[in-house]
This record gives structure tokens, sequence and C-alpha cells, in this order.
């Protein structure tokens, strides 16, 4: 059985669908949307799954492709006359395109994990059931475009099919609409674009998947081998029953996946000594980068009375609000990786973490405005204000103007002025601490 099973990867359609998956998925992953993976391996794992969009059709088209082979080789009549069973002839083929595409799949996500594995520490284990659900779209796919390549042997077909693929992902949205979750159970793809540094795919869901897909991986073998009319018709029950089992299991909840958080990847790992520095568990590879710049943003505050003495990072999330436990004496940085998976414009840390000591806490109504913030970080740094990675040309013209009428008064006025606006932030009272005579 090993031996044949050699020869049909050697003569079949597999090395060249492997291969094929592999350049294709690398240059999607890389070059689509920029690299937006580069926060850490659920990212990756997410935006593989996004992917799935192009590999997909292209798993269908490869195994209707290889069923055309028996058909142009006019073997067909030859192979059913040996005693072998169906299954058995069909066998070798249909593990040849399994391996294929999950090798071509594998070896992408390891193209996309070589990137990121200075700095991605965190490897949650949903991650693991992401994948594997991908690989079993794949091999569905790659199974059913080979029975639908038996059943009907057109040259056709493989061309037809693939863009049959990609039409119902990209139908299947609206044509789910107002129950979006149900594009969840039947989409690999949906609700796996863009995913925040804390996204996580609750187990459920990729439960759920799993059920439908392992089903119609079923009906698609069912199909393949099947030689008559019943047997078809039969190999429609494990698709129906694995599309009403994994309706059941979904949670029937809209944006599921979109809003799901992992508190795990939320969790501060901090610096051994002092002052204490502190980054998400997702981006605990950054630590490092970090820390002595936010430390020189706390050296610079430390003029001021009871000046912050920790930096945390900004775990906040939207959709669902979630924030950090406020403190007087932490300052809150928003810490993203860059492209190339390290920290994203480490010479705006500093300006960050200054202006962040005039923050409020949340759902303060009186709040420090960004002018105001940076125009303050401005005169404790000494340096002009500057864009940065957050802040909008205009307002830093307007912070620039601010800090130059600070810079034009006494020190000790200005610093009472930077001091009592800091107060003022924290107690929600801004509008009582002007930061120059212009400020209302």
């Amino acid at each position: 059985m090993s031996r044949v099973f050699g020869i049909e990867l050697r003569r079949s359609a597999a090395l060249g669908t492997a291969l094929l998956l592999l350049v294709i998925g690398v240059v999607v992953l890389y070059f689509a949307e920029g690299i937006e993976f580069a926060d850490g391996w659920m990212q990756l794992a997410m935006a593989q799954r996004l992917y799935l969009a192009v590999l997909w059709p292209l798993a269908l088209a490869a195994g209707a492709w290889q069923a055309r082979r028996e058909h142009r080789s006019n073997v067909s009549e030859l192979f059913a006359s040996t005693p072998r069973p169906r299954a058995q002839r069909a066998a070798p083929t249909l593990a040849a395109m399994a391996l294929a595409v999950v090798s071509g799949y594998l070896a992408m996500g390891l193209a996309g994990g070589a990137w990121i594995v200075d700095t991605a520490e965190y490897l949650p284990v949903p991650v693991l059931a992401v994948t594997a659900v991908g690989l079993l779209a794949l091999i569905a796919g790659a199974w059913l475009g080979l029975a639908i390549g038996r059943l009907v042997p057109s040259r056709l077909t493989a061309p037809a099919l693939g863009v049959a693929g990609l039409g119902l992902l990209l139908v299947l949205p609206g044509a789910t609409r107002p129950r979006g979750w149900l594009a969840l159970v039947f989409s690999p793809i949906y609700e796996m674009n863009m995913p925040g540094a804390y996204a996580t795919v609750p187990g459920r869901a990729s439960a759920a998947q799993a059920i439908w897909l392992a089903a119609l991986a079923g009906t698609a073998v069912l199909l393949a081998v099947s030689g008559g009319w019943r047997l078809r018709v039969a190999s429609l029950l494990p698709v129906v029953a694995g599309a009403a089992l994994a309706i059941a299991v979904m949670p029937h909840q809209q944006r599921y996946v979109t809003d799901a958080v992992d508190p795990v990847a939320q969790q501060l790992v901090c610096t051994d000594d002092l002052p204490r520095v502190c980054v998400s568990r997702v981006h605990s590879g950054l630590l490092g980068e970090v820390t002595p710049r936010a430390r020189e943003g706390l050296a610079v505050l430390a003029k001021l009375p009871g000046a912050p003495a920790e930096v945390h990072e900004d775990t906040t999330t939207y959709f669902p609000d979630r924030y950090p436990a406020w403190r007087e004496d932490v300052v809150l940085l928003r810490v993203e990786a860059g492209q190339d998976g390290h920290l994203e414009e480490k010479s705006a840390v500093l300006t960050e973490v200054v202006s962040g000591a005039f923050a409020s806490p949340p759902g303060c109504e009186r709040s420090v405005g960004v002018v105001e913030s940076l125009a303050a970080a401005s005169w404790l740094t000494g340096r002009a204000p500057a864009p940065g990675r957050i802040y909008d040309p205009e307002l830093v013209t307007s912070a620039e103007q601010v800090w130059q009428s600070l810079r034009q008064l006494p020190g000790d006025e200005a610093q009472a002025r930077v001091v009592a606006l800091r107060r003022a932030a924290a107690d929600c009272a801004v509008g009582d601490a002007p930061l120059s005579r212009s400020t209302p």
C-alpha cells in the first residue's frame, strides 16, 4: 500500500497542489494587505484562515483536476474490472491530495512564523484549533473537488469549481443575514480579518466549524467512491447531519469571533527590576524594546510631584469595552508591533509615555485633549511636538502653539500649570486648569 501511495504522490497532482498552495499562500500572506500578523501566533493563524478565500477554491479545483486523470487515460473500465473495491482504489488518491493540501498550508504557516519567531513568545492553545480547522477546510475542499470531478469529468469542471468556490465564500455573509452566525458555521474565512492583538477564536466556534467540515469531507469521500445512485444519495446524510449539529453547537450570537478577547493575552508581564515596565503577554517579546524608552519617559516625569512610577501596556479593548485598572502612579502605553514584528515607531514611545501621564480615568467627560497633553509632554521633554504614530498633524500644530506659549512663561509658572493639568486630569476637571492663557 505504501508503494502505491508513493507512486500516487509522484504521478498525481499532489506535489503540484502543495507547491501551488505554498507559493500563493506566502504571496498573499505577505503582500495582500501588508503583514497583518506581526502581533503573534493567533494573528498568523487567523490571517491564514482569511486567505482560505484564495486557497480553498484552489484546493477545490486541484481535486477536480486530479479526478480527470483516469478519464484522460481511458482506464476507468479497466480499473472497474479489477476485484479491488472502489474505496480501496480511491484511498491512495484521497490520501495524496489530503497530504498535499496539509503540507502546503503548514509550510505557508512556517513561512509566516519565521517572520515573527523572534518576538512572538505567546502561543495560545486555540491557535492549534484554528489551524486544524483550516486544514480540515482544505482537505474537504480537495476531496469535494475530486468527487465532483469524477462525477463530471470535463476539462471545464476544475476552473468552474474554482470560480464557484470563491463566489460561495464571498456570498455567504450576505446570504445569511441577519443571522450572521450562520456564515461563521459554514465559512472558514468569516470574521478572521484584521484580528487585534488580544484576539482569539472561541473553542465552540472552532468545534462547530470542525464538525461541519468533517461532515463535508465525509460526504466528499462517499461521493468519490460511489458507484451507483443509492450510495450517492446516502452520501448526503453526513453533510446534513453535520450541518444540523454544527448549527446547534455554534452560539447564535453576532460578532462571536470579532468580539472575542483572550484574557491571558492581556495579562501583564513585567520587568524584575525598578522602575517597573509591563507589557501584555502577547507582546512579551517586545518588553526589552519598550523598557529603556519607557524608563526614559519616567525619568522625565520625575520632575513632577507625585510622578508616575510604572509604565503598563494599555490593554483597552472596544466591543466589548474593557479597561485596565486605573492607577495614578501608572502610565498606560499603547504597544504595537510593526510589520517587522518589532516595536513600531520606537522614537515615539518617550512622547507617548510623558503625554500619557495626563490621561484621565475611563469614562471621564472632562479629560485632557490631545493638544494639551502633547504640549505638556513637549514642555517636559524640551522637544517640539511630532506627529508620531497616533497624532494628527493638525493637532500637532495646535500643540506646538500651546507649547510655545508655555515656553514664554516663567519656569515656575509653566510647571505649575503642567502640574495643575495633571491633577485636573486625574479629577476629571480639566476645564479648571488651563495650560495657557488661550486655553478656555
